[in-house]
């Protein structure tokens, strides 16, 4: 690409936004990866605590790892979850920083937006918000957050290092990034890298 990255940005994220528009409206269809309560305890989240959540606030989870197995959170800290989804990891921050601390979802999908702060309100989560944008350009304050975490995101985002500078903006001195995502340790044919369908896929 003219811009030195792999793919057009623009064509990659409209066609993520397909994908996960897909599943905030039909969280149970047929999909090329897990989703809901069977992913999460096959990802090792406490049973305990997902078993507590409504269906409405699990069922369009789609991670592919648990940003949360590298430590818990601690009381009164600030989170940003970097696509958040259906807000489910977002949940699990919120009930783990508690009523002192404060997280923040970005997503760029309206219909997952929706699906997110439905959930939170069904759950009386006062201590989480969701905002509308993209993790390149995050709806963020420089130096606000103690951590950021990701869930299966930044891998789907044509310009990371663009990403990790901004999590390094958004990330308070000292602050830790913790999460989980999809890497390659073989190297990938030029074509494959450029067929947008493969990095959805």
């Amino acid at each position: 690409m003219s811009d030195g990255l792999p793919v057009d940005g623009v064509a990659l994220r409209e066609e993520v936004k397909s994908k996960y528009r897909a599943v905030a409206t039909d969280p149970h269809g047929s999909y090329h990866f897990h989703t809901g309560r069977p992913l999460a305890r096959r990802l090792g989240y406490d049973e305990a605590i997902v078993d507590g959540f409504p269906e409405a606030a699990v069922e369009a989870f789609a991670g592919v790892g648990n940003p949360f197995s590298m430590g818990a959170l601690k009381p009164g800290e600030r989170v940003v979850d970097l696509g958040s989804g259906g807000g489910f990891d977002c949940f699990i921050a919120a009930r783990q920083v508690g009523p002192r601390g404060h997280v923040v979802g970005i997503d760029m999908t309206e219909e997952m937006l929706g699906r997110s702060r439905a959930a939170a309100a069904v759950l009386d989560l006062r201590n989480v918000e969701f905002r509308q944008g993209v993790i390149e350009d995050m709806p963020i304050e420089d130096g606000w957050a103690n951590v950021v975490i990701s869930n299966g995101v930044i891998n789907l985002c044509a310009d990371k290092r663009q990403v990790f500078t901004e999590i390094m903006r958004a990330l308070k001195p000292g602050g830790r990034l913790q999460f989980a995502d999809i890497a390659t340790g073989k190297p990938v044919p030029e074509a494959a890298i450029r067929n947008i369908d493969l990095w959805t896929d």
